[in-house]
């Protein structure tokens, strides 16, 4: 599988990667009959990738989270939808970065989680 920020290969492969096809919120126009069916306004479609690393260096998790720094990138990623590797602007949350051990200087890391949501 490949991975890329803006063109580049991710630094380290994660060891969990999920792909979520999401409907954005309903429009104002979504409503019931009085027989219950739905009458729904989807917004859109869009795609959320939740990721996670097990133990990275220092050097690693640096370069991973300062590839996803810009508000917008690209990301290349295999879409299960689509059923192909495709292209699309996401963008990063939270990226929670648990240490997990020092030893002298060099420090490692593990457990780095990061959502990434199409814009």
């Amino acid at each position: 599988m490949e991975l890329k920020v803006n063109g580049a290969p991710i630094a380290a492969f994660p060891s969990k990667f999920t792909v979520t096809t999401m409907d954005l919120d309903d429009g104002d126009s979504t409503t019931r009959t009085a027989d219950g069916s739905l009458n729904r306004d989807r917004i859109a479609v869009k795609r959320q990738i939740d990721m996670e690393w097990g133990v990275l260096t220092w050097a690693q998790i640096s370069a991973l989270l300062k590839s996803m720094t810009n508000v917008f990138f690209e990301f290349y990623y295999p879409d299960p939808q689509i059923g192909t590797y495709t292209t699309k602007t996401f963008y990063a949350g939270n990226r929670p970065a648990p240490f997990a051990v020092g030893n002298g200087n060099q420090v490692l890391w593990s457990g780095l989680k990061i959502t990434l949501t199409e814009q």
